[in-house]
C-alpha cells in the first residue's frame, strides 16, 4: 500500500521546461494546479464565483473579474403608466425616432437661430438683384434703336426676364435648402440614450445613437464674441472604450443644456429615474 502511493506520488513525465507532469487523479497535481493560461487552461472555480453559463467572464483580460448575470429568459420590465403615456406623446411627436418600449424624449435641442443669418442674408439679396434687374429690362431696352431690336442682335424683354426669372427661383431654392438642412440637424435627450440627426446635405442624413451609460464626459464651449453676447456654442460628448467624441455646433444656452444631460447621465448610472420631474 505504500509502495502504491509512493508510485502514484512520483512524476508521470516531465515537460519541455523540465517540470514534473503528475497523473490525474494525483493530490500534489491538484493542490499544485494552476493554468498557464486563463484562455486555453480555464480554471473550475474561483473564490466567491461560479461558472454559470449565465455568467459573462474575460479570461484573457480580467480574469477574476465576472460581469453582470443576464437571465436566458429575461422577464419584461413592468412600465408604469405614467412612464407609457409618455412614450406614446414622444413616439407622436417624434415618428422619426427608433425609441424603444417605456423610452421617452425628455430634452430636444435645435440649432440656435443665429445660424440662419448667413443663408438668409445671401439668399434675400440675390433675389432682390434679380428683381431689380427685372424692373430695369424695360428701361434698358427703350435705349435701344428700332433698327438693333428688329435686326435681332438683342434679344427680346421677354426671354430676359425669363432668364432672370429662372435664376431667382434657383437662388430661393438654395437659400431653402440650405435653411431646411441647418434646422434638420436636431439633438434628442431620451431616459435611455441620446440621438443626434445630421443633416449634412438634401440627400446626406446621418444619425447617432449612444446609451446614456456609455457617456464619459459632456462639455460646452462658447469662443468669441458672438458666441457670448448670444449666448450659443458647441457642446461635446465622449464615450467610454474607443473614446468617440460627438459634437453638436450653435446649441442655444449650452450650459444649461449640458447640465441637463450630465445630470440625466448621472441619474441613469445610479439607478434613479432619468427625466421623472
Amino acid at each position: 500500500m505504500k509502495n502504491e502511493q509512493t508510485e502514484a506520488n512520483q512524476p508521470a513525465a516531465y515537460d519541455s521546461e523540465g517540470r514534473p507532469l503528475y497523473y490525474k487523479d494525483s493530490p500534489e497535481q491538484e493542490e499544485e494546479y494552476e493554468p498557464t493560461s486563463h484562455v486555453t487552461a480555464k480554471p473550475e472555480e474561483y473564490d466567491g464565483h461560479n461558472f454559470d453559463p449565465r455568467l459573462r467572464a474575460q479570461y484573457a483580460n480580467e480574469p477574476k473579474l465576472v460581469h453582470a448575470k443576464r437571465e436566458v429568459e429575461p422577464q419584461a420590465r413592468e412600465i408604469s403608466d405614467k412612464l407609457k403615456r409618455k412614450h406614446e406623446e414622444s413616439m407622436r411627436a417624434y415618428p422619426q425616432l427608433n425609441l424603444s418600449e417605456g423610452e421617452c424624449v425628455i430634452l430636444r435641442i435645435s440649432r440656435h437661430p443665429i445660424g440662419l443669418f448667413i443663408p438668409c442674408f445671401f439668399t434675400g439679396f440675390g433675389i432682390m438683384i434679380m428683381l431689380t434687374f427685372m424692373l430695369l429690362v424695360p428701361d434698358i431696352y427703350s435705349t435701344f434703336d428700332e433698327s438693333s431690336l428688329s435686326g435681332g442682335y438683342v434679344p427680346s424683354p421677354g426671354l430676359i426676364i425669363s432668364i432672370l426669372l429662372l435664376v431667382t427661383l434657383f437662388i430661393a431654392f438654395l437659400g431653402g435648402s440650405s435653411i431646411w438642412v441647418y434646422l434638420k440637424n436636431q439633438f434628442f435627450l431620451t431616459n435611455e440614450s441620446i440621438i443626434q440627426e445630421i443633416q449634412l446635405s438634401l440627400f446626406s442624413h446621418h444619425e447617432q445613437t449612444v446609451s446614456l451609460g456609455s457617456i464619459e464626459d459632456a462639455s460646452f464651449r462658447r469662443q468669441g464674441i458672438l458666441q457670448h453676447m448670444f449666448n450659443y456654442g458647441t457642446m461635446r460628448l465622449s464615450t467610454e472604450g474607443e473614446e468617440t467624441t460627438y459634437r453638436f455646433a450653435f446649441v442655444e444656452n449650452p450650459k444649461e443644456q449640458v447640465a441637463i444631460v450630465n445630470n440625466a447621465v448621472e441619474s441613469f448610472k445610479n439607478g434613479r429615474p432619468v427625466g421623472d420631474d
